[in-house]
């Protein structure tokens, strides 16, 4: 397969799993297309045009030739220079990797990462919060965590690999799609009456009972395992995490408990307040079960050789 037939596919599969569901991904795109036109031409030669069909800015061809064949894979988590040298360190060996694979964002896909954020607005309204209310605490909220990577030196990484001449290629709300719908839909069906019958199911997922034996497995944040769930939201997608103030308009649309990936002090102490419960499933867990996913789909048109680092581990699904 080629490195942009892999690319476009990972992109199509993240958006079949998009939360907030693909009709709703096309129109955004459609929206977008309609303002690039509108644009003077001295600003669309400095527009990301890639964005026109891929909905996620955290998700790049970061360096390489899109004709390259790909075959075998260095996938990380998080790569930065130091797995693109064990890259080629590995290469060096006779490893053969033709292309290495990240799912945190770097590069140019880190700088305008938090435009993803805006997903969030539509996944709140479907949780019963306003669209007005959703679009309201949303906006704040992007624009501090764009002020927050603006002095970034975002291309570090990708200097590496162009150096070392490695393809490299980031995957990030595309993978965080399928963990949230994955974990959603096993949520949706098995209805859960207590947070011990939450934490049974993620224990019962290969990804985070490995986390269990590395003491990062998934825990109780606020509540305890005799309580009642209520209803559940999974807040895995949409880049990083929203306001604080989002925590008091989920409780009073009907949610009773959060799982998530991670949640910071400010938003497990708001949490408690209104009385919401939470599961952290686990950062590095959560994205290894969305990767996983992510490759089961993508294995179903050509297998790869996959070779795990950062954090990553395979683990396959039957079909």
């Amino acid at each position: 397969m080629k490195l942009q037939e892999l690319y476009e596919l990972a992109i199509q599969t993240g958006m079949d799993a998009d939360p907030r569901g693909r009709q709703v991904v096309e129109k955004e795109l459609q929206d977008l297309s309609s303002s690039y036109k509108e644009l003077k031409q001295e600003d669309r030669d400095v527009f990301d045009a890639e964005g026109l069909k891929n909905p996620y800015a955290d998700s790049r061809i970061l360096h390489g030739d899109p004709g390259h064949d790909v075959n075998n894979i260095l996938v990380g988590i998080d790569v930065e220079a130091p797995e693109l040298i064990l890259a080629d360190r590995l290469n060096q060996k006779g490893a053969g990797i033709d292309l290495v694979m990240s799912h945190h964002p770097g590069g140019r896909a880190y700088a305008n990462f938090y435009d993803v954020m805006k997903m969030q607005t539509d996944i709140l309204h479907q949780f019963g919060v306003p669209i007005t209310v959703a679009e309201g605490l949303m906006q704040g909220r992007i624009k501090e965590v764009e002020r927050k990577v603006l002095p970034a030196n975002h291309s570090r990484a990708v200097d590496a690999a162009r150096l070392l001449d490695l393809p490299f290629l980031c995957l990030h709300t595309p993978a965080d799609n399928m963990v949230a719908s994955h974990l959603q839909k096993l949520f949706d069906k098995e209805k859960p009456g207590k947070l011990k019958d939450v934490m049974r199911l993620l224990k019962e997922i290969p990804e985070y009972r490995e986390a269990l034996t590395n003491n990062t497995g998934p825990r109780v944040l606020c509540g305890s395992e005799q309580q009642r769930a209520g209803k559940i939201f999974v807040d895995m997608t949409g880049g990083t995490s929203g306001p604080k103030e989002t925590i008091a308009k989920l409780a009073q649309s009907g949610v009773g408990t959060i799982v998530g990936m991670h949640m910071s002090e400010d938003h497990r102490k708001e949490a408690e307040k209104h009385h919401l419960h939470v599961v952290i499933a686990g950062h590095i867990s959560s994205d290894t079960l969305g990767f996983n996913l992510l490759f089961d789909a993508l294995e179903k048109h050509q297998p790869f050789h996959i070779t795990a680092c950062s954090g990553f581990k395979r683990v396959k699904r039957d079909a």
